[in-house]
């Protein structure tokens, strides 16, 4: 398990820019020692930087707090809010993410799909009915790369209660046909979606679960 961390800017744009290589020189080291299983800019569809999604690979949350701590978009106020949510990788046969070296793109090329399920009686069991055509749908999806990352919120018992998913979609409509047929979508599971535009920025990640 870890912690998926959405993350929204304040509304001055140069504190970004001003703190980008401190933050890159952060995320960069916590990927090569494997506490950083990804991290992302969000977008808002106009392409202005809006936040950051932060997936950590840590035991508990004695790891969240450390990052926190040293995390320079913390530190000097560029986030000006986030959350934190207990998290876990599906593991898939992804591939692998982009790696120092390779070319950072100038536009969008992916989409962060954050999905919430419904808080009724019934959506445990609709997630629990869901599931096994979902994970199925989505295993050749890692496999030929529409799927990067995805995995499960949690809530402090353990429970599932949402969706990270990122995925290899360049606009939201795109995305949204690519959910339409997706079993936690036409089963009714997830109820409250937010997708955001991004991009890689390559790091020394370690292999995501279930990576080949």
């Amino acid at each position: 398990m870890g912690y998926a961390i959405i993350a929204w800017d304040g509304p001055d744009p140069a504190r970004r820019a001003a703190s980008r290589d401190r933050h890159l020189a952060v995320i960069t080291r916590w990927a090569q020692e494997g506490r950083l299983a990804l991290g992302v800019p969000l977008f808002t569809p106009d392409w202005k930087p809006a936040g950051s999604l932060m997936v950590l690979d840590v035991p508990d949350k004695a790891g969240l707090d450390a990052y926190l701590a040293e995390e320079p978009f913390v530190v000097e106020g560029v986030w000006d809010r986030w959350t934190a949510h207990p998290f876990r990788i599906a593991p898939l046969p992804y591939r692998p993410l982009p790696q120092p070296g390779e070319p950072i793109s100038a536009t969008r090329t992916h989409t962060v799909i954050v999905a919430q399920d419904g808080t009724d009686a019934g959506a445990a069991e609709r997630r629990a009915a869901a599931r096994p055509g979902h994970i199925a749908r989505v295993n050749s999806m890692a496999a030929d790369g529409t799927l990067a990352m995805g995995g499960a919120i949690l809530d402090d018992a353990g429970t599932m209660r949402g969706s990270i998913a990122v995925t290899r979609h360049a606009t939201d409509d795109a995305a949204r046909a690519w959910m339409a047929e997706d079993p936690y979508v036409t089963h009714g599971v997830w109820q409250d979606i937010t997708l955001y535009g991004t991009r890689f920025a390559p790091l020394p990640y370690r292999p995501l679960p279930g990576a080949s």
